[in-house]
């Protein structure tokens, strides 16, 4: 006969275990909070909450059933109740460490959901391993809300890992200089000086505006947003609208754009339009010392000298004219190739004068 009692006979039936081992156990029962695991010791296993998941408002009983098999870590051999204290959480963390590792080392595309926003940034969960992704590192251009990713499944590589200080840092940033640079090359690869595309207005400046062209900016100078004149950009173009433009100019990875179509171009049949002796309205757009320049449509301005205002004598034009006022006067030179048109009142009033001598002569007769 045995000298152990029966209760040193049960006691070494069970299997002893150690803090830091990983047991597997069957689900005997579950509470809102808790998981009771039969891991085959003299005493049950206990999972909490806090080291089942990190939603501190889950409800255990909805994610796991009496009957299931867990695989654990014991935290605590006696939980000071003669229970085994066991970790769910930090076993898949150390879990997804490893794959965090091995995605590191090959550099590896991550795709997971966003979980938290930071100040500093965003947190990610791979496997319950977490990954923080710095501001700076989540997108290719700065973004001052980042509110917008929460929940949302991004992607991105592991560029540091170092879980002894936990520190695992995602980049997203330099996927998407990536796949930017991969179409700017498919892009610059079609795109040809004169060809028409279409944009998105991305920027508006006081020299310009930025468009996307599906991948790469292009510069619309204000000099050539119209044929006429653009004193304000921001007055005429607005973040987010679809333009036609035309590719001016393409120099390295510098796309000059222009809405100066040539169908529009305001000179076209310039001879015929604005030949000398053409009586033709206009407006006054500003005023020097020595004339005034009349827009007479847009993108072609006459200078009406100082000299040609009138039979008396004027000092300066801003004497007797004014910016916005409509003025009739005659074509007096054209030169198309210098884009260059003069005008004259004086000789309208020389004309009108003549007319009224030869209606007097007419009546004395």
């Amino acid at each position: 006969m045995s000298d152990l009692t029966f209760e040193q006979m049960l006691e070494e039936s069970f299997k002893t275990i150690r803090n830091g081992e990983v047991v597997d156990g069957t689900v005997i029962d579950v509470k809102p909070d808790e998981i009771i695991l039969n891991i085959g010791y003299k005493a049950d296993g206990i999972i909490t909450r806090s080291e089942y998941t990190n939603d501190s408002n889950a409800d255990l009983t909805t994610m796991v059933s009496v009957g299931d098999t867990l695989t654990a870590k014991v935290l605590k051999v006696n939980d000071g109740e003669g229970q085994v204290l066991l970790t769910y959480k930090r076993l898949l963390a150390e879990k997804g460490n490893e794959r965090l590792k091995e995605a590191y080392e090959n550099h590896e595309v991550l795709k997971a959901p966003v979980t938290q926003i930071l100040g500093g940034g965003l947190s990610v969960v791979v496997d319950e391993a977490r990954v923080f992704i710095p501001a700076s590192l989540v997108s290719d251009t700065y973004e001052k809300d980042l509110s917008k990713y929460q929940d949302q499944e991004i992607e991105f590589v592991i560029s540091e890992f170092n879980p002894r200080r936990n520190r695992v840092i995602g980049d997203r940033r330099q996927l998407l200089v990536a796949e930017r640079a991969e179409k700017q090359r498919e892009l610059f690869a079609k795109l040809q000086v004169g060809d028409r595309i279409e944009g998105t207005v991305k920027n508006v400046t006081d020299f310009g505006a930025f468009i996307d062209l599906g991948g790469v900016d292009g510069l619309l100078h204000i000099s050539e947003m119209s044929w006429g004149r653009i004193e304000n950009p921001k007055k005429v173009f607005k973040v987010g609208e679809q333009l036609e433009v035309l590719i001016k100019d393409i120099h390295d990875t510098k796309i000059a754009l222009s809405l100066k179509f040539p169908e529009t171009n305001p000179w076209a049949n310039a001879e015929e339009k604005y030949a000398p002796g053409t009586v033709i309205e206009g407006k006054v757009a500003r005023m020097t010392d020595f004339g005034a320049f009349v827009e007479l449509a847009p993108g072609v301005d006459a200078l009406l000298h100082v000299s040609q205002i009138s039979k008396a004598h004027v000092d300066k034009p801003s004497d007797v004219l004014s910016v916005g006022q409509e003025i009739t006067a005659k074509i007096v030179d054209l030169n198309v190739d210098e884009k260059k048109i003069s005008l004259s009142m004086k000789a309208l009033e020389k004309n009108t004068e003549e007319a009224a001598e030869q209606h007097e002569a007419e009546e004395e007769e």
